[in-house]
């Protein structure tokens, strides 16, 4: 089973390294590059919009949103560009280059989880505080 599960990892990986090079790919259309930049963008991010210690959803975008979204936009993809990104891909792994990370898509997702505790503090931060000043 833990084989099975490291193949799909590995998969996984790579199909989302073929996926970055389609978004670097000149012919390749507007909607499905548009959702790539967000995938890809989330996929090489060194930080997860849902954190993996909160129980179950933690996985859920690393197990079933990611996994999905690739293979969905991967079949956007016209046949030329893919087995081109495809080769490219392989040429990358080849070479056992790491797979790049996207640090703006870690700074978005920090932002965003600032912004969310920002509003929650604005929403019930005054009541927090009058409740520890009570005790």
């Amino acid at each position: 089973m833990w084989n099975k599960l490291k193949r799909w990892a590995q998969a996984l990986e790579k199909e989302g390294l073929v996926l970055w090079f389609c978004c670097r790919h000149p012919d390749m259309p507007r909607l499905p590059k548009i959702l790539a930049i967000i995938v890809v963008g989330y996929f090489l991010s060194p930080i997860d919009f849902i954190p993996d210690f909160i129980p179950v959803l933690g996985y859920l975008d690393d197990l079933i949103l990611l996994p999905i979204s690739i293979y969905f936009i991967l079949k956007l993809v016209p046949d030329t560009v893919l087995t081109e990104c495809r080769a490219k891909a392989a040429a990358w792994a080849a070479g056992h280059r790491p797979t790049p990370k996207n640090m703006t898509a870690a700074v978005v997702i920090m932002l965003l989880w600032a912004l969310f505790f920002a509003v929650l503090w604005y929403y019930f931060g005054a009541g927090l505080m009058q409740l520890f000043r009570a005790g």
